[in-house]
């Protein structure tokens, strides 16, 4: 039976009309982003196939190009389509960080963190740069791939947060496995920086492992 037929309450549009977004499952909000479902399908029996496919909505919104495409009721332009929402909520996320209380809020430097960090297939180690009153300044990557004491240079670091005339910054980086629990290695890094960055006065508050579930958070840890 096709959605229109579907008792009004139902609908996923009308359900989030009624009851905002947060009431609707992953297929009925897929089925949205879908609009039309296949023959014999509607367009939440075809979200919940993807769904399956894909082994989790995450699982879908993360696949490469190639393989998404390949799925039935996809394709190219529901693949640029689903791309731009996805930068969408980055930059959503990134311009509530440039309001003037946003660290005033712990929970939104991590979501953000968590958003730019955590699907990467690599790992990455990231820094937010902030001013005297907290205030971002800037996010920017400043290493890729496998970290280790070596690739990471204290120096670089020093030199881009006085670049961008910072005063405190948050460090962040992930780990592919999906196991957020810090390393001894991640520990001797963050004193190696905190030391590095004390120098020229400007404070390490926090450094963040992005992992599967909440990110681990060194402040918190008490190890800053």
């Amino acid at each position: 039976m096709s959605i229109r037929h579907w008792p009004e309450g139902e609908r996923p549009r009308e359900k989030l009309l009624e009851l905002g977004p947060q009431a609707l499952s992953d297929a009925e909000l897929l089925a949205i982003f879908l609009r039309t479902g296949v023959a014999g399908k509607s367009a939440v029996d075809l979200a919940r196939e993807l769904i399956a496919r894909f082994g989790s909505l995450r699982g879908l919104l993360r696949a490469e190009q190639k393989q998404f495409c390949a799925a039935k009721g996809l394709g190219q332009a529901k693949y640029v389509q689903l791309q731009a929402v996805l930068e969408i909520a980055r930059r959503h996320l990134a311009e509530a960080l440039a309001e003037p209380a946003a660290l005033k809020d712990p929970a939104q430097a991590r979501t953000f963190l968590r958003a730019r960090l955590r699907d990467l297939d690599h790992e990455a180690f990231a820094a937010l740069f902030l001013d005297t009153q907290h205030r971002v300044l800037a996010f920017e990557v400043l290493a890729r791939g496998t970290l280790d004491a070596a690739s990471v240079y204290s120096r670089e670091v020093v030199k881009t947060a006085l670049r961008h005339n910072a005063a405190a910054l948050i460090l962040a980086h992930n780990h592919p496995s999906g196991v957020a629990e810090p390393s001894e290695a991640d520990r001797r890094l963050t004193r190696r920086l905190q030391d590095a960055l004390g120098l020229v006065d400007i404070r390490v508050l926090d450094h963040f492992v992005i992992g599967e579930g909440e990110p681990v958070s060194f402040a918190e840890r008490g190890w800053l």
